[in-house]
């Protein structure tokens, strides 16, 4: 490989390497259709700041759980306690966060994981959430600390444990990533 060094006015990124032979790859784009560019280094950069922030002072309740992320900023997981007062009172859940070189352009993919799953109006029994800001809202401002808030307020607002009507058909057949889910949102009062 060869790195091509420009005057400092023209300098390239770290993460910019250029190669002798041509490779043709298709050019990420934006969902308006202009070119996306990506800069690995960028991406975990805002990772590991936001790592560093939710870890200095999480929000109340959250606590990120460190043993697992590693030197693997792509995977996280995120404990959430239920808020006094509400139905999850007490309860423990856990988050998987899974993020792609595209964050934050990207929104991460966001789903519940181990023994205990909220029973919940937007949550389905394989940990999938149906929250907009986690598809089709999903903004670069927004963060794991701004989804954490929102998962929390959802879970608090809840005035009674079920689980949605289509839980059993949309578990069978679902895709695994719920990013791929078109979720239709009508519900806004849980």
């Amino acid at each position: 490989m060869l790195k091509i060094f420009k005057s400092k006015k023209d300098k390239l990124p770290k993460s910019e390497i250029i190669t002798c032979e041509p490779q043709v790859t298709k050019e990420p784009r934006t969902k308006c259709g202009k070119p996306l560019v990506l800069d690995n280094t960028r991406w975990e950069r805002r990772l590991h700041k936001e790592l560093m922030s939710l870890i200095k002072e999480p929000p109340p309740g959250v606590t990120v759980d460190t043993d697992n992320i590693g030197q693997n900023l792509s995977e996280w997981k995120i404990n959430i306690a239920g808020f006094e007062g509400t139905l999850y009172e007490g309860e423990h859940f856990q988050l998987l966060f899974k993020f792609n070189n595209k964050y934050p352009f990207d929104s991460p993919e966001v789903t519940f994981i181990g023994n205990n799953i909220p029973v919940h109006p937007h949550v389905y029994s394989n940990g999938h959430i149906c929250l907009s800001i986690l598809t089709e809202d999903w903004s670069p401002a927004l963060s794991v600390q701004s989804v954490c808030l929102s998962i929390a307020s959802m879970l608090s607002s809840c005035r009674e444990k079920k689980r949605p009507p289509d839980n059993t058909l949309y578990v069978k057949t679902c895709n695994k990533n719920p990013k791929k889910t078109k979720w239709w949102y009508h519900d806004d009062s849980v």
